[in-house]
């Protein structure tokens, strides 16, 4: 089967189960209903009382209600994978994918909420109005510049971590497995340089985190459908105005100054990362054939990336990736978010920044313990992973004088390994009493 069927037939069946099933996830109480009178105690009357406590001390909401593992999914459904602006209704399958996987992998509570929105202001009115229900926000897929402005807004004006995984999520298992690929090309982080194509929300956020991490920004060119980002590009006026997030990045990146057209920047390049558009022909094989040996690439395109992987090696590249699990080396975010946010609601955090980034970074290239060309980053289901990133980033997060509750690392990653293990536990066992229906059938036979 080519790549172009196996796509093919993970769509007819996404939308053969999506049927059956009509969603992927569900809401079930937690608490024992023995009796009509348990009712007393979680609802009213006694409910009254924990009211009052938390009306007298609204930071009892993290200990009295499920608001500590809480997480809102926001969206207005402007630029939902690959898809562009499909709006919220059609969000909604992607959002609830990534409640299922908060849940799966990291036992977060993760509630999808797109929402009807003309304006950024509007946004961000309803994400002021939803803050005290929860522990977290996550954004997703929200357009660019919007998505830049509203996360920068929100970072400042709330007091729980706001992540839009797009921008932060993406940028953090980037840079995990240009960790390790430099590591297995035998190249180092301060002598590389990088290309990274496309100068939406996804690369301008790992530009800045790969400069926490210590690039050095002259190293680094930026690219986007109009070419080269320099000083002196015909619409640099227009960016200062209306994109000042990717002006920036235009006069303090690419020392070199080279100009022109894309192709122009992947000449003597050491690393391509690109979050462009879906391939698979949008990166062609003269351009890598013109990169540095022992090059890499990253084509992070969903749902096809930019060139095919087996292309990117005949032309040179000796390690991949792209954003697809049916590939070696898949850079998703899947490998991310569930543990930064099992640590930062372990951690009662108030906030996110890129140190606890890189920071979670490291851990998961660390994980890794052999790294090789098939193998940068770890696979979701390697199950220790998170409780690890969930304990890293507590522990930053504390150290960074972010956190509402302190614990050491090892008792931060105590905790997060009993929630995660204890919520993969009850719905093993959920499957196997057939509470969850499958439909799949047996694992060789179901699609």
């Amino acid at each position: 089967m080519d790549d172009e069927e196996r796509t093919r037939m993970f769509n007819e069946a996404a939308i053969r189960y999506s049927g059956l099933y009509k969603g992927k996830i569900n809401t079930m109480s937690k608490v024992p209903v023995r009796n009509l009178s348990d009712f007393s105690i979680w609802y009213t009357p006694g409910v009254a009382a924990v009211s009052l406590k938390i009306a007298a001390n609204p930071e009892q909401s993290f200990d009295l209600t499920g608001r500590w593992n809480s997480v809102a999914i926001l969206t207005d459904g402007t630029r939902v994978l690959g898809l562009g602006k499909v709006g919220p209704e059609a969000a909604m399958p992607v959002m609830e994918g990534k409640a299922l996987i908060f849940n799966y992998l990291g036992g977060v509570n993760a509630i999808p909420i797109p929402i009807r929105v003309s304006s950024q202001d509007e946004f961000m009115a309803v994400a002021r109005a939803l803050e005290p229900s929860f522990g977290g926000y996550n954004l997703e897929d929200i357009e660019s510049p919007k998505c830049f402005f509203i996360l920068e807004k929100l970072q400042k004006d709330l007091n729980i971590p706001v992540w839009h995984d797009d921008q932060l999520g993406t940028a953090s298992i980037t840079l995990a497995g240009l960790i390790n690929a430099l590591r297995v090309s035998g190249k180092k982080i301060e002598d590389s340089t990088v290309l990274l194509m496309g100068s939406g929300a996804a690369n301008i956020a790992a530009a800045h985190l790969l400069i926490a991490a210590g690039f050095k920004p002259g190293n680094i060119i930026m690219a986007d459908s109009h070419g080269i980002l320099e000083p002196e590009r015909s619409d640099i006026d227009s960016l200062m105005i209306n994109n000042p997030w990717k002006y920036q990045l235009a006069m303090s990146t690419n020392l070199e100054r080279r100009k022109g057209p894309i192709e122009n920047a992947f000449k003597g390049i050491d690393v391509v990362i690109s979050a462009s558009r879906p391939g698979p022909e949008t990166i062609k094989r003269e351009w890598v054939k013109s990169m540095n040996s022992n090059s890499i690439v990253f084509a992070l395109a969903n749902p096809v990336p930019e060139i095919w992987p087996h292309v990117a090696a005949e032309a040179g590249a000796k390690i991949v990736a792209t954003g697809r699990g049916d590939f070696p080396n898949q850079i998703n975010n899947s490998l991310v978010f569930p543990g930064v946010f099992r640590g930062v609601l372990d951690a009662g955090a108030k906030g996110v920044n890129f140190q606890i980034m890189v920071e979670a970074s490291y851990e998961i290239a660390n994980f890794v313990e052999n790294p090789s060309v098939e193998k940068i980053v770890p696979t979701m289901n390697e199950w220790e992973l998170y409780p690890r990133v969930a304990a890293a980033v507590a522990s930053k997060t504390v150290e960074m004088g972010l956190a509402r509750k302190h614990n050491s690392k090892e008792g931060f990653l105590k905790t997060a390994t009993e929630i995660i293990e204890s919520n993969r536990d009850i719905y093993s066992r959920m499957m196997k009493e057939g509470l969850i229906k499958n439909y799949f059938g047996d694992e060789k036979n179901g699609r």
